[in-house]
């Protein structure tokens, strides 16, 4: 069904498409982590992916601007979960369905040094929210308040390149997760 100007589109009736990356570095993976005033949270480097734009050349994107990471200089880029996002979020708009593709890295000490330390997000009335880009061992990552929600499976993986046992984590929702 298509909406008209004069209505509203329903919740979750668009689907948008984010790529992220955890990239590692030995045990530690990088995060950002973003302060505000009501929560900090941290979050997979990556965004939304563009109209019309390939996956890989997307995650490419996002991990240059994100952590000046090129990714010819790191090892893997294998999808390795996937998260399905129905969440109704504070805003004029109705939220869309996002799919956010989890990719995983791995990268040397050398290039590690050589990555952001900040990274600049801009928001809707074109000013910026700085995010700190942290390396967390990820056997610490089941108590963090990452989004999307996937501290608990990253802290079990037995090390750092171990296989998922299931490519889709659990669905974020509605009854399972609170916008803040």
């Amino acid at each position: 069904m298509t909406s008209t100007s004069d209505t509203p589109a329903a919740p979750f009736s668009r689907i948008k498409i984010r790529a992220g990356a955890l990239v590692f570095c030995g045990d530690d993976v990088a995060l950002i982590r973003r302060a505000r005033a009501e929560s900090i949270h941290y979050t997979p480097p990556g965004g939304n992916v563009e109209h019309g734009e390939d996956l890989d050349a997307a995650i490419t994107r996002e991990l240059a601007e994100e952590l000046g990471l090129d990714t010819e200089q790191a090892e893997g880029g294998d999808l390795l979960w996937v998260v399905d996002q129905r969440v109704t979020r504070p805003g004029p708009t109705p939220p869309p369905r996002k799919l956010h593709l989890i990719y995983r890295f791995h990268i040397t000490p050398d290039v590690r040094a050589t990555l952001a330390e900040q990274e600049l997000d801009e928001l809707p009335d074109g000013s910026h929210e700085v995010g700190v880009i942290e390396w967390i061992n990820y056997r610490k990552t089941a108590e963090l308040p990452i989004f999307p929600p996937l501290g608990p499976a990253l802290a079990v993986l037995t090390d750092p390149r171990a296989a998922a046992t299931n490519a889709a984590l659990e669905a974020v929702t509605d009854a399972n997760y609170t916008w803040v």
